[in-house]
């Protein structure tokens, strides 16, 4: 009877020591699955959002590096350029923002990374070797502190041939060694900077605004050249995405994008209907109102503030290019480059637009004007 009893419990142990066996190997089939599923869906997610596989460390790896290549001449042999201080990594279908800036206007970064949600490329002039040290700087101050610009921004460096920029000491950089967030990057620039025009430099050294303007487009294929105290619309970058994601009809077209200028008290417009409502009261004025108005006349202001609200960014009209319009336009594929002869001030981007114009008239590139991107627009500073 006992024998009999110790059977019957060995054969229950054995049993529930199976059951429990098979019960393990369910869970870590279902644990696998659920890895795997989680895995696609992980890959599914990266494929449309790819995560930036860029550190800290790997940022001022890259700033290293550049800086201690020496940088390279341009053809004019005055100045020294030193490529990608800052990368950053861009579907080949985005929408770049490239703008420029000399060291002291910096300071307007941070309203271009609040209101341009896709990637920047920013070329910045050192017109001293004091400056060129101050621009290394701080360009390792924001690539430590500010996770936009390691994500979405590309810098590159343009000083005078004579001067070389110099891999910044952690233990140099005074002031900005103690700095520990993005903000404090911006407000300690903002104290130290005397923004105002970039060909007021104070010095000697000719401002190179259209190598700067080349340098930050390099590369891209859709492009929005502004200046750097320029705010586009909010949403303009989404807009514009999705606006060629849908149609390739434009390629081989200039949008164009109007431009506005607004008083320096007032807060800038969130949409169309906020910037109508100044433009009525005489607060918002088109671009270069007064000091060279042909230059922006053929966008045609009137047609574009009544034209009727729409959901999505289209081009509204077309307009032939006359002389003098330089408009600021975003365009992709072969895009003729801005003639580097010109420095400092005047007749700069129109002699792009010019070189842009015959190409399109001698049937090379096919090119267009599409005047008025409905709802959307580029913002201006301006004094009182």
């Amino acid at each position: 009877m006992q024998m009999s009893y110790a059977i019957r419990c060995a054969f229950y142990q054995l049993l529930l020591a199976a059951l429990m066996l098979v019960a393990m190997l369910q869970l870590l089939y279902l644990s696998l699955l659920s890895g795997l599923h989680g895995q696609e869906e992980q890959d599914q997610y990266f494929e449309f959002f790819p995560p930036s596989p860029r550190s800290v460390d790997q940022v001022k790896a890259q700033l290293r590096t550049a800086l201690a290549s020496g940088g390279v001449l341009d053809a004019s042999g005055d100045y020294r350029v030193y490529r990608g201080l800052l990368k950053t990594t861009m579907d080949p279908n985005d929408v770049i923002l490239a703008t420029h800036a000399s060291v002291d206007n910096l300071l307007h970064l941070s309203g271009l990374l609040e209101r341009w949600e896709g990637p920047l490329s920013v070329s910045v002039f050192a017109a001293t070797k004091e400056e060129a040290q101050l621009a290394t700087v701080l360009t390792y101050a924001l690539s430590s502190h500010c996770p936009d610009m390691r994500a979405r921004v590309a810098m590159h460096l343009v000083c005078p041939s004579r001067y070389e920029a110099a891999v910044p000491d952690p233990r140099e950089p005074g002031e900005f060694a103690l700095l520990r967030s993005c903000q404090e990057v911006f407000d300690k620039l903002a104290r130290v900077a005397q923004p105002g025009v970039n060909y007021a430099l104070g010095t000697n050294v000719s401002y190179p605004n259209n190598l700067l303007r080349n340098l930050a487009r390099e590369g891209a294929n859709y492009a929005l050249v502004i200046d750097v105290d320029m705010v586009p619309s909010e949403g303009l970058w989404r807009s514009l995405r999705e606006m060629l994601d849908q149609s390739k009809q434009w390629a081989g077209t200039a949008l164009v994008v109007p431009a506005f200028e607004i008083r320096r008290a007032r807060r800038m417009p969130m949409n169309k209907n906020e910037l109508l409502q100044l433009y009525q009261v005489g607060e918002v004025r088109p671009f270069y109102y007064g000091l060279c108005t042909p230059c922006q006349a053929p966008t045609n202001y009137s047609r574009w503030v009544n034209l009727p609200e729409e959901t999505l960014l289209r081009p509204a009209y077309v307009v032939p290019w006359q002389d003098p319009w330089e408009p600021f336009y975003v365009a992709g594929g072969k895009v003729p480059t801005f003639d580097e002869r010109f420095r400092q001030y005047g007749f700069n981007r129109i002699s792009q637009v010019l070189l842009r114009e015959r190409e399109g008239e001698m049937g090379q590139e096919g090119w267009g004007s599409q005047g008025g991107l409905n709802g959307k627009e580029a913002m201006r500073q301006r004094g009182s």
